[in-house]
């Protein structure tokens, strides 16, 4: 009994019994061990090294960021929710933006939005999260975003008036192209009822969602027509010149999969015009929509342009959020070698042009002159410093000024443009200077106002879904 019991305690106290422990203080003596945990310790200290280093780059990109003032993403963008985020990083791998430019990022074992001005809403983040830990939401707390309220069908609070695209928030081409398909969808869907109206369906604008919109409507056989202001492609033909566009496939209408990964801008409205041209759809270009009524007998709408008056059962505007281009208000604007976007460098070699603002699409217009050949440009801003611009493109603006390739006036305002001249303020000096053209990139004025003279209720985003 005294020989169980002691047995019974012994192997309380040693489980495995004495073999094992004799065995397994040998292996810890044996060399062989301290082989195989060798590489094992460096794996463990490479990756160890790699993370700090990887976190204290997402920590400099984020510093600098906040000291350029470029904390304020431009369209939607994911709020990440640190008390829920596990620190997994597939919302940083996920991001198409990623290689291009540093969006995301690790910082204290959580994800952060680190690239705020470089974010252009994909949403790939939100998807991939394991626990919903991302949320979309559109502004921030010191930024509103004026977003019309549309339901999910695409329709806004006026029965039979459609948005789809940029307008609507959803700024990224692919997602753009697809909301004009499923607005098709659901515009076919209320035309099921009947109607007496001279067309189904006025689509205003040719932008990504407009195009898609325009190619469903032949699909569909509506009684269908396309009107745009400008040219095919909305605010992308407007984009500086070879600009990468499209970073994910998109199915388009009649098209089919279109797996462009990366293309440069022309590249892209190239394709579109040879599709325009293949399915022979019609696009009334150079048309301005100027008013949007109800029809007389309360049925559908009455939409009137620079050319003519359509009566239509229902309604989509996809066009843009630049609205009318905003102006200075100074004396010779009229003026015609006066511009309000860059559609060609080329145009302006061997010219002294000046580019009025401090956005980015101002300094990309300035530096993208500046390497014609034979041209002299100025780049005037209001303020001290290009706040607004991302940080590649104010580098850019710094090093070409220190190549004398463009002359930059901060703190300046342009107060007369002359036919060979203009004449700029610059502190409390006014200076005259030698000009053949004026490209003046201060934004634009949204359509607020003509969306809330139609009816549809405009919305202020302050960091909300």
């Amino acid at each position: 009994m005294r020989e169980l019991l002691h047995v019974g305690r012994r192997n309380t106290r040693y489980p495995f019994g004495t073999k094992f422990l004799a065995g397994n203080s040998c292996m810890s003596q044996n060399p062989l061990t301290y082989l195989y945990l060798l590489p094992v310790l460096a794996i463990l200290t490479w990756y160890m090294r790699r993370h700090g280093r990887l976190e204290r780059q997402n920590a400099e990109v984020l510093r600098s960021a906040t000291e350029a003032g470029m904390l304020e993403p431009p369209t939607l963008h994911p709020e990440i929710d640190p008390t829920i985020c596990i620190g997994c990083g597939s919302c940083v791998a996920a991001c198409p933006e990623q290689d291009a430019h540093p969006v995301l990022g690790m910082i204290g074992k959580k994800a952060r939005l680190i690239g705020p001005s470089d974010c252009i809403g994909h949403g790939a983040c939100k998807t991939v999260c394991p626990v919903n830990a991302i949320t979309l939401v559109f502004g921030t707390a010191t930024r509103g975003v004026d977003i019309p309220v549309v339901k999910p069908n695409f329709e806004t609070d006026v029965p039979g008036v459609f948005i789809a695209g940029e307008l609507g928030g959803m700024g990224l081409i692919r997602n753009a192209v697809e909301q004009g398909r499923q607005a098709l969808q659901s515009i076919s869907d209320l035309l099921q009822t009947g109607h007496n109206n001279e067309h189904d369906l006025i689509i205003v604008g040719a932008g990504p969602a407009g195009f898609s919109a325009t190619l469903a409507a032949k699909v569909g056989n509506l009684n269908s027509v396309t009107l745009e202001q400008e040219s095919l492609g909305g605010a992308v033909a407007h984009f500086p010149r070879r600009k990468l566009v499209m970073t994910q496939p998109v199915e388009m209408p009649i098209v089919g999969k279109v797996r462009f990964k990366e293309i440069l801008k022309e590249e892209l409205i190239e394709f579109w015009r040879s599709v325009e041209k293949e399915t022979a759809v019609s696009i009334n270009y150079s048309e301005r929509v100027d008013s949007i009524a109800a029809a007389p007998d309360g049925s559908g709408y009455l939409v009137t342009t620079n050319r003519s008056t359509y009566n239509t059962r229902a309604i989509l505007l996809a066009i843009g959020r630049g609205g009318t281009p905003r102006q200075l208000g100074v004396p010779g604007e009229d003026l015609p070698k006066v511009a309000y976007r860059l559609v060609d460098p080329e145009q302006y070699r061997n010219q002294h042009v000046l580019v009025v603002g401090g956005g980015d699409s101002a300094l990309e217009a300035a530096t993208s002159i500046a390497n014609e050949p034979g041209t002299t440009v100025t780049l005037s801003y209001r303020s001290g410093a290009f706040s607004r611009a991302k940080q590649k493109n104010r580098e850019k603006v710094e090093a070409m000024a220190n190549e004398d390739k463009i002359r930059v006036l901060f703190n300046s305002n342009v107060k007369e443009i002359q036919t060979e001249s203009v004449s700029i303020s610059i502190g409390d000096e006014l200076e005259e200077i030698r000009n053949d053209a004026v490209i003046i990139s201060a934004g634009g004025i949204l359509p607020t106002a003509f969306l809330r003279k139609i009816g549809i209720n405009v919305e202020t985003k302050w960091g909300t879904e």
